[in-house]
């Protein structure tokens, strides 16, 4: 089961990489759900993250994250001793702590430009996370860590890029400015113009046909001077 549950891995990570730039170290960012079940099933998330990546991982998380365990009390307090080993992302709320979900996807934003993972047991966060073109979703199941299969919006989106319906404005720009940069726009318009002259008669083949026209005129004459020689000699 184990040799399964890595090749399965080990493909899902292959679809990130390919289509959504995925590299080393992965950005997995945890809430305090994933902390309290990774604590419950004796799970080593430093230790057994990176195996099941194949892959060098950073575990970090948010101010917001570790408030929210803080509030929770010492139900939590295991869980807020975990997330506090990890390494802590600026968030936009300083001043204003929102709750762990909240900020989780405020991190994922404008099309998750920091290649984060997200680890979580909130199934409306899992939900929220999966309406997300290229964010991995990791959850723990007894005690096991699964990395969830690509979204259909995650699918959707590369069969797009494939289909190339979704090359940005900007790209389609440069392309314009490089092939002016380049002459190619020039090239198309002159080849365009040859086409257009090339249509019209060749007045080579015209002066051909007029000598041809002069030499057959000339052979009657020709044949006429011959017959009165020949009269002329009997």
């Amino acid at each position: 089961m184990g040799v399964t549950r890595q090749k399965h891995a080990k493909k899902i990570m292959g679809f990130y990489k390919h289509n959504f730039q995925f590299r080393e170290p992965f950005q997995v960012l945890l809430d305090g759900t994933f902390c309290q079940a990774a604590l419950r099933n004796k799970i080593q998330i430093r230790e057994q993250l990176p195996g099941y990546l194949d892959g060098a991982a950073q575990l970090c998380t948010t101010r917001c994250v570790i408030k929210e365990l803080e509030s929770l009390g010492k139900a939590l307090y295991g869980a807020k001793l975990i997330a506090q080993r990890f390494q802590v992302r600026n968030c936009s709320h300083h001043k204003n702590p929102v709750s762990g979900s909240t900020c989780l996807l405020s991190m994922i934003e404008d099309g998750n430009p920091h290649h984060f993972f997200i680890a979580t047991q909130d199934q409306d966060l899992s939900n929220k996370v999966k309406r997300k073109p290229g964010v991995p979703l990791l959850f723990i199941i007894q005690n096991t860590m699964v990395l969830d299969k690509p979204s259909p919006k995650s699918l959707a989106f590369v069969q797009k890029l494939q289909t190339s319906q979704l090359v940005p404005e900007y790209q389609k720009q440069s392309i314009v400015e490089l092939k002016e940069k380049e002459g190619l726009v020039k090239q198309e318009g002159e080849k365009r113009r040859k086409r257009k002259r090339a249509g019209g008669p060749n007045p080579l083949s015209c002066l051909k046909k007029k000598k041809k026209k002069t030499q057959e005129g000339q052979e009657p004459s020709a044949e006429k001077k011959k017959r009165r020689k020949r009269k002329r000699n009997r």
